[in-house]
């Protein structure tokens, strides 16, 4: 019996450069607490990722208690103001996990629209004659002299300032400018939400435009510290508003939140470092409708709570509306659980350090631990007086969640960088080089692509290139244009070595 003949080996041709991305780590739904029920029900109907009805039910309760309280931290008071940015490709059901937890607002929302009609039109009324007697005095004054003008100050006076309108009901927002922003914040409450499931239209419209884009992000910024809102304009005049706090949830498609996430700006002012983000993996494929479930207790549940919160009074100024939040303790337990949570991120932060590349979010875990804990606390209980170690716990296990996607996310977009260059110098080598080999020097020198007019740059971009088969390494003293080369690569074009 003869042998089997050898099935011939054939070279697989070069691959294509493709973005990696290492798996995330799964998200701990059980740390949700008292939202857990409720995401669950919502993941169950939708099959979605769980990480985006979790962020959802995140948000959506800071949104509810974050006007009720500050939270002690080891920095002192912070606000309970949590940002998220939840990165999902379309047909993820961003929307359809979105609306179930959104639901009981958007009904608080119309319920405080159709109540505030009456006031406007009392309001209405009470303008119209408060603008009749004031132009009636001033019409007096102008004609009068001496005691009568002196008379038509002193109506003037007790006629008092003009009625001031009814505020706004409006609880949340989804792509405001920064002078939008504020001018809600002055009319309307003192507590109020960014939410978006088409986060882009945010990120890519007009308050993050280029003109724009540094006060956008100043601002936010000093919102999520609990700053003071200042604004000045020139015939506007100044204005500062004291005591407000803000909510965000931004859900965005990929492309755009790479893109964002890119931007030195968005880094470097701190502005992404204080979100709590993810990049959950796909399930479209898998969400077959025969495996779906519903809980409509859990969503009534949280739906019945979130409403007793929003019709609660905030505490405020009554003429300013500058909140006057109390300040939430940590109990020996939480605190306890906080500090050596807060070392161990600091310790790896250190060069070399698996946090070294993220220091931005690593110096914010702690703090948004005990954010997390503070809304899981109030969201139980809004008269709570502490946060207990249980729910610090909860939230040290949710803030280590997302910064190690946060850490995967940096990751992947430095990866994302090298492959970029590396796809430039591939088009240009296969198209425009015309010889068969390439040093680095030719890649610094000649090729355009500003990124790698350094060397180490140009041999990184190469060796990505070498990794997936565009070009092939020669030894060192080969002959390459009439000289024998230490370094130099041969192109493959067509799925074959150049020769």
């Amino acid at each position: 019996m003869n042998a089997p003949e050898p099935i011939p080996f054939n070279a697989e041709g070069p691959q294509p450069l493709l973005r990696e991305v290492r798996s995330g780590a799964s998200y701990p739904v059980a740390a949700l607490g008292p939202l857990r029920s409720a995401v669950e029900a919502v993941q169950g109907q939708t099959l979605a990722p769980v990480a985006i009805p979790a962020a959802s039910a995140l948000a959506v309760a800071s949104l509810a208690v974050q006007g009720f309280a500050d939270v002690e931290t080891l920095g002192g008071p912070r606000p309970l103001s949590l940002y998220a940015l939840t990165i999902a490709a379309s047909g993820e059901r961003k929307s359809s996990c979105d609306a179930p937890l959104m639901s009981a607002l958007r009904t608080f929302e119309k319920e405080q629209a159709r109540a505030q009609r009456d006031d406007v039109t009392t309001w209405q009324n009470a303008h119209a004659l408060w603008k009749g007697e004031r132009d009636r005095i001033l019409g007096e004054a102008r004609k009068g002299k001496g005691e009568k003008r002196t008379a038509s100050q002193a109506d003037l006076a007790a006629l008092g300032g003009e009625p001031a309108a009814p505020p706004s009901t409006d609880r949340t927002v989804t792509e405001p400018t920064f002078e939008g922003l504020t001018r809600l914040f002055a009319s309307g409450q003192p507590s109020l939400g960014i939410f978006s499931d088409e986060g882009g239209q945010f990120l890519g419209g007009f308050a993050m435009s280029s003109d724009n884009r540094q006060k956008t992000l100043a601002a936010l910024n000093d919102l999520w510290q609990g700053n003071a809102i200042r604004r000045t304009r020139q015939g506007d005049g100044s204005l500062t508003l004291y005591g407000r706090r803000l909510a965000v949830h931004l859900m965005v498609q990929p492309g755009v939140a790479h893109a964002f996430m890119a931007d030195p700006m968005a880094g470097d002012t701190g502005f992404l470092p204080r979100f709590l983000m993810c990049e959950p993996p796909s399930t479209i494929g898998t969400r077959l409708h025969s495996l779906t479930r519903s809980d409509d207790t859990a969503l009534h549940g949280f739906g019945n709570r979130l409403h007793a919160i929003l019709e609660a009074p905030l505490p405020m100024d009554p003429d300013t509306r500058e909140l006057l939040p109390r300040t939430l303790a940590l109990s020996p337990g939480a605190r306890a659980l906080l500090v050596p949570f807060s070392d161990a991120i600091e310790a790896e932060q250190a060069s070399g350090g698996d946090l070294s590349h993220v220091t931005g979010y690593g110096s914010k875990a702690a703090e948004q631990a005990a954010r997390i804990a503070g809304v899981l606390t109030l969201w139980r209980d809004l008269d709570a007086p502490e946060v207990q170690a249980q729910d610090m716990a909860d939230a040290i296990t949710l803030a280590q969640f997302y910064l190690s996607e946060a850490a995967r996310l940096a990751d992947a977009a430095t990866v994302s960088t090298d492959i970029d260059r590396a796809e430039k110098l591939r088009k240009w080598l296969l198209e425009s080089w015309p010889e068969p080999d390439v040093l680095v020097r030719d890649v610094v020198r000649l090729a355009p692509v500003r990124a790698l007019r350094e060397s180490p740059k140009a041999r990184s971009a190469l060796t990505l290139l070498e990794k997936h088969g565009w070009v092939v390494p020669l030894d060192p003293g080969t002959i390459a244009r009439g000289a024998a080369r230490k370094e130099v690569w041969r192109i493959v074009r067509g799925g074959r070595d150049v020769v």
